[in-house]
């Protein structure tokens, strides 16, 4: 029985999360670092929404010593995709022998090849998992893939502001309906959360990808809103011809799209003047997701034998990006 819920990176998304199912009852403990992690000490996490009205949550515990957590019956891993290789091993004081490992995060997972058969059973994406350090330190077991679609920001320490959405997409590697992934869909409901549970999470993951390899990089690079992206004939035929060979990939490997490019196009449409995570972090002098979302595609086309130039240009621009705005 999942009790116990620690959230590894309460920031917006996480914040969000942790913040929706304290609220609902949960015993959520809070894993946090700096101003954020002051604030929600003092006066608890605040969440605010677009029609003006916010609500408090005070978790169990907040802490920046994730040592200090203690045993956990399910742990929810929101912190970016960079973050995790140097995190995952810290994270097993966390466990217990049935603790259930969620990934709240972007991108191609680190996990993508594991507990599946054909001929890429076992692939390790460098990308993503350097060296091994993230399976290394968390058996696959645990694992239950999560694709988030809301968007939410830290408007200052301790405030994050939810922009729009609620469905985190729940889903066992192996396609089960198990009974763990039944019982975390419930709490998510029960929290205000959609939760819908699918059998086929890989295709989930690739659905949501199109948008945030192609929408989430060019915003970084040129500094416009999704609006303005989309808006645009010539960055809305860049994304376009991301988009594409992106499936031309994902198809390679098996998967199959419920859905057009122009179809996927107008799904971003809908979120309007919203600044990317990954413009976000740029402004702040971050390291990106560019790995996990635009490194790990190229990667993958490699592996399939897929040509992904639209891709790789722009892989390569936002990682000098990178460097340049580290700079001090």
């Amino acid at each position: 029985m999942i009790k116990r819920i620690a959230i590894v990176g309460a920031g917006a998304i996480g914040g969000y999360m942790g913040a929706r199912l304290a609220l609902a009852g949960a015993d959520v403990t809070m894993i946090a670092r700096g101003a954020h992690l002051a604030a929600i000490q003092r006066d608890g996490l605040v969440v605010t929404y677009s029609d003006g009205h916010h609500e408090v949550a005070h978790p169990s515990v907040a802490t920046a010593d994730i040592h200090a957590a203690g045993p956990q019956d399910a742990v929810i891993v929101a912190v970016k995709t960079q973050a995790l290789p140097a995190l995952a091993a810290s994270m097993r004081t966390l466990y217990t022998p049935n603790t259930a490992v969620i990934f709240a995060q972007n991108g191609i997972p680190w996990w993508y090849f594991l507990g599946q058969g054909g001929p890429h059973a076992g692939h390790r994406i460098e990308s993503v998992d350097p060296g091994g350090q993230i399976a290394d330190a968390i058996e696959f077991e645990r694992v239950i893939g999560c694709v988030v679609y809301p968007a939410a920001a830290i408007e200052r320490p301790g405030v994050i502001r939810h922009i729009e959405g609620n469905r985190f997409t729940l889903g066992e590697p192996d396609g089960s309906r198990s009974e763990r992934i039944l019982e975390l869909a419930q709490l998510f409901s029960a929290a205000g959360m959609k939760a819908p549970v699918r059998p086929d999470i890989r295709s989930e993951i690739w659905i949501k990808l199109l948008g945030n390899l192609s929408i989430n990089p060019i915003s970084a690079l040129t500094r416009a809103t999704v609006d303005r992206i989309i808006a645009d004939p010539a960055t809305r035929d860049l994304l376009r011809a991301m988009m594409y060979e992106a499936q031309q990939v994902a198809e390679a490997l098996g998967v199959r799209f419920p859905i057009t490019i122009e179809h996927r196009i107008q799904m971003a449409e809908a979120i309007g003047a919203h600044k990317t995570s990954m413009l976000q972090d740029i402004e702040a002098g971050k390291p990106t997701e560019a790995d996990a979302l635009v490194g790990a595609v190229a990667e993958l086309g490699r592996l399939v034998g897929v040509p992904t130039p639209h891709i790789d240009t722009i892989y390569a621009s936002i990682k000098l990006l990178e460097q340049i705005v580290a700079q001090p």
